[in-house]
């Protein structure tokens, strides 16, 4: 369980909260994020995923993706995103081979990921079966130097057959900024 805390308090500065699609957040100003189950702020929000298994991943995407990923938390990828995406009833009626069929073979979601490994890590959080309000949490860092790599890799997969389905979307960026421990601060 990995528990993103939208508050006042996190180790991520907020620099937007974005509606891509349908409701938006609540405005915060920093985010945390921990393996740890967690309560949301008074008058903020927690969203929450678990890692599980690719659900529309083959074993050889899987390992081509595992040989280019970059691991998280890279001193030097200051940058990242939490985009939540809740997909409509429609895309779960559908039969898993038509949902793989749209996610790949038409979309090339995972191919198109792939493009810009190992400049921006991801990892997909999954939300559905917790009863969150977000089906998918996707958690990207990146080097501020690959900003705009980031921007054209979110740009072609909006533009994709899958994103028809999607009825919720919402795009929070941020930047590490650690707060500073009280023990550490210099004195004025």
């Amino acid at each position: 369980m990995t528990s993103f805390v939208g508050g006042n308090v996190g180790s991520w500065r907020v620099l937007r909260v974005d509606p891509v699609i349908g409701v938006p957040l609540a405005w915060i100003s920093r985010l945390e994020v921990t393996e740890q189950e967690a309560q949301p702020p008074p008058g903020n929000w927690v969203l929450r995923g678990v890692t599980a298994f690719d659900r529309y991943v083959t074993s050889a995407e899987r390992s081509l993706l595992e040989a280019r990923q970059e691991s998280l938390g890279r001193q030097s990828a200051t940058s990242a995103a939490l985009i939540p995406i809740r997909k409509s009833a429609a895309w779960w009626d559908l039969p898993h081979d038509e949902r793989r069929a749209i996610f790949e073979e038409r979309s090339h979601h995972i191919r198109t990921g792939i493009e810009y490994l190992p400049a921006v890590a991801r990892r997909l959080y999954h939300g559905r079966e917790l009863g969150e309000p977000f089906d998918f949490l996707t958690w990207f860092e990146y080097l501020p130097d690959h900003a705009a790599a980031f921007e054209q890799l979110v740009e072609r997969l909006r533009s994709t057959e899958e994103w028809r389905y999607v009825e919720r979307e919402v795009d929070v960026r941020l930047a590490w900024d650690p707060p500073i421990p009280a023990t550490t601060r210099v004195p004025r």
